[in-house]
């Protein structure tokens, strides 16, 4: 018999919740063969067979959170393929009774006067067993109550679906399901069932958290509780950059096969001013600064599953139409779900644009261990005094820069986030210097 195990993942990665088994009990793999999707903090990834034969028992179901290192199933390298959950919990049941019933003829054997008392524990026994089938449980689960001789209707489960696993039989087996109930006073209880009735007045829906789920709003915590965050703004006039747009998108797309954006503008300009103001290109280890010396920029992607930022490499030797190749990639890889961990690692600086879901003006939360982050609104219409007095409906967009007081100053955050609009409002000069 072969136990697959968690593997190891990925130096940051040490634990998932099971999204998906691929197999079931019964199943013929071949080694290498994908058996379940693992959903992990920032990919989801396939966990492959380590050894060929049949699948005998899925320790784990979805849903479950496991770590690198643990058993998830067992594979019988000689066996045939056939079965399923219910038939062996079926037959061990099955085989259960059978080790009893020798026992009961044996005491009705030497002791007649008992037959009756054992006809009546007999159909006891044969309506606590049709009560254990209408509880929603477990193979496992179920298996181990057996093991261990507790009834499953005495058991609560901490699954919201109501479905009793294998740590609910253990901690009734351990005594502290009783010891609470024991504990517990009825007005209590009263009042508990009260509390649930009157906590919403209208019905509710409770989803888990997906893990993913669970780390955007950990790390966002962190990011706030662990940084000293502080935002700036200001308003960038977009007519050149849209006029430049208007003049080459059609020659840009035959030319290069994508189309022109405004993303490539603002990571050109970024990236200048990044070279300007290299505190925000940085981050904190311990009591230094660490200076990076190179320009992965990390583009926020919304997803189904929430926010993901993968990494455009080396931004500062792209051209436009390389920049907008990699912005198109990994987005396009994020939502199909095939990002892989190098894709979402080592960024340097975080671009993030709510302006497409029409936000116009936004606080964005920094990507920690990064030190800075820029949010991009949508593009409105607005009046703005020309240098010669005269009012003009112009294309604006509000940008904001979010940064880490411990290392960037005030004064640095503005002159940054005026150097990108300075690039913005004058792209040709952004085109000269590529």
């Amino acid at each position: 018999m072969k136990e697959i195990k968690v593997p190891e993942l990925a130096e940051s990665i040490t634990e998932g919740t099971i999204a998906e088994w691929l197999v079931k009990k019964g199943d013929q793999v071949e080694k290498g063969d994908p058996i379940l999707e693992l959903e992990t903090d920032k990919v989801n990834v396939e966990v492959n067979a380590d050894a060929g034969g049949v699948i005998t028992e899925l320790l784990k179901e979805e849903g479950d959170d496991v770590e690198v290192g643990d058993v998830i199933a067992k594979v019988d390298e000689n066996g045939e393929a056939g079965g399923s959950d219910e038939d062996t919990s079926e037959d061990e049941g099955s085989q259960e009774e059978k080790k009893e019933e020798p026992k009961q003829e044996e005491k009705q054997e030497s002791k007649s006067d008992d037959k009756k008392e054992s006809d009546d524990k007999a159909s006891e026994k044969s309506s606590s067993d049709q009560k254990q089938k209408d509880i929603i449980a477990t193979p496992a689960a179920r298996k181990r109550a057996r093991e261990l001789g507790i009834d499953l209707s005495e058991i609560s489960a901490r699954d919201p679906l109501g479905r009793i696993r294998p740590e609910d039989v253990d901690a009734a087996a351990s005594g502290g399901q009783k010891e609470e109930k024991k504990e517990q006073p009825k007005k209590e209880k009263k009042q508990e069932k009260s509390n649930e009735k009157t906590e919403f007045e209208k019905p509710v829906e409770r989803i888990k958290m997906s893990r993913r789920r669970q780390t955007i709003a950990k790390r966002l915590v962190e990011a706030q509780q662990e940084s000293a965050m502080l935002t700036t703004f200001n308003e960038v006039d977009m007519t050149n950059v849209m006029n430049l747009r208007k003049e080459r998108k059609e020659s840009f797309q035959d030319k290069h096969d994508v189309k022109l954006g405004f993303m490539s503008f603002f990571t050109k300009a970024v990236v200048g001013a990044l070279k300007e103001f290299p505190l925000l290109n940085a981050e904190i280890q311990g009591n230094e600064i660490v200076q990076k010396k190179f320009y992965d920029i990390g583009m926020a992607v919304s997803t189904d599953e929430g926010l993901v930022v993968p990494v455009v490499r080396d931004a500062d030797r792209l051209s436009f139409a390389g920049i907008e190749k990699g912005i198109m990639d990994v987005a396009v890889k994020a939502r199909n779900k095939e990002l892989q961990l190098e894709d979402l690692q080592g960024g340097s600086f975080t671009i993030t644009n709510g302006g497409i879901f029409g936000s116009m003006l936004s606080t964005p939360i920094l990507n920690s261990p990064q030190v800075g982050i820029l949010g991009l609104h949508n593009i409105e219409k607005r009046a703005k005094v020309m240098p010669d007095d005269t009012i003009q409906a112009r294309p604006m967009m509000y940008i904001a820069l979010s940064y880490d007081h411990r290392i960037v100053d005030g004064k640095e955050a503005v002159q940054f986030l005026r150097r990108i609009k300075q690039m913005i409002e004058d792209p040709y000069d952004l085109l000269l210097e590529g």
